[in-house]
C-alpha cells in the first residue's frame, strides 16, 4: 500500500484500544513494503517471521498460473501482471493465500457476509485467525485497490495485525472486534476465518 493511503481497516482502528506495553513485545507485527501485505499478513497471522517468503508466494503463484485455463489470452503486459500477482511489487491474490495456508495444513473459509461478524465462532479451537482484505484509495482516491490484513487473537487478546499500521492494535474486547469486522463487511470487505485443517 502507498505511503499515506488508509485502508478500512486503518481507518476504523479507531474504534480500536491501545495496545499494552506487556503485551507488545509478544506480538510478532511486520510492517508494509511495497504491495506485499498478503505476505506480511500471513507472517503476521502466523506470528512468525519468515514463515511465509517472497520467493514461496512467487513458486505458488507460478504453479497456479501453470493451471490456468486462460493462459492463451495473455498479452505483453501479462508477464509483469500476471494473473495471481505483480511481479514486481507483490500485490498476490487470494488463491495464492488459500494454497499458502494450504501447505502449512490450514483451511480458509469464507465467511457469509449476510450473517454478520457475530455469527463467528470466535472461542473455535480450530480458529487459528483472521484474513481480511479491504478496499484502499491511493493517489488522493484516483486509483482504488486491495488490501490484506491478518486479525489474531494472541494470550486471550485479539489484535488487528494490519502491516499499515506502526504497531499491532490490541481490541478492547470481542465486542468492539465484531463492531469492525462488521464495518468492514459493510463496506465491501471481505472475510475469511483461517482454520486448523485436521
Amino acid at each position: 500500500m502507498e505511503p499515506g493511503a488508509k485502508s478500512e481497516a486503518e481507518q476504523g482502528e479507531a474504534r480500536s484500544g491501545a495496545l499494552g506495553s506487556g503485551a507488545g513485545s509478544k506480538v510478532y507485527h511486520e510492517r508494509q513494503r511495497m504491495q506485499f501485505c498478503l505476505l506480511h499478513a500471513l507472517n503476521n497471522l502466523m506470528q512468525e517471521k519468515e514463515c511465509f517468503t517472497r520467493a514461496e508466494l512467487d513458486r505458488i503463484a507460478g504453479n497456479l498460473v501453470l493451471s490456468d485455463p486462460n493462459k492463451d489470452q495473455w498479452t505483453p503486459l501479462s508477464f509483469i501482471f500476471r494473473p495471481h500477482h505483480n511481479v514486481l511489487t507483490g500485490n498476490y491474490d487470494v488463491n495464492v493465500l488459500i494454497r499458502a495456508l494450504e501447505a502449512r495444513k490450514k483451511k480458509v473459509v469464507w465467511h457469509d457476509r449476510r450473517k454478520g461478524a457475530s455469527s463467528i465462532n470466535l472461542d473455535a479451537e480450530a480458529l487459528v485467525g483472521l484474513m481480511i482484505n479491504v478496499s484502499v484509495r491511493r493517489f488522493r482516491g484516483l486509483w482504488n485497490s486491495r488490501h490484506w490484513v491478518a486479525i489474531r487473537n494472541i494470550d486471550g487478546m485479539w489484535f488487528n495485525l494490519d502491516s499499515d499500521l506502526s504497531e499491532p492494535k490490541q481490541f478492547k474486547d470481542k465486542e468492539n472486534m465484531v463492531a469492525f469486522l462488521d464495518s468492514i463487511l459493510s463496506q465491501g470487505g471481505e472475510l475469511m476465518l483461517v482454520l486448523q485443517d485436521e
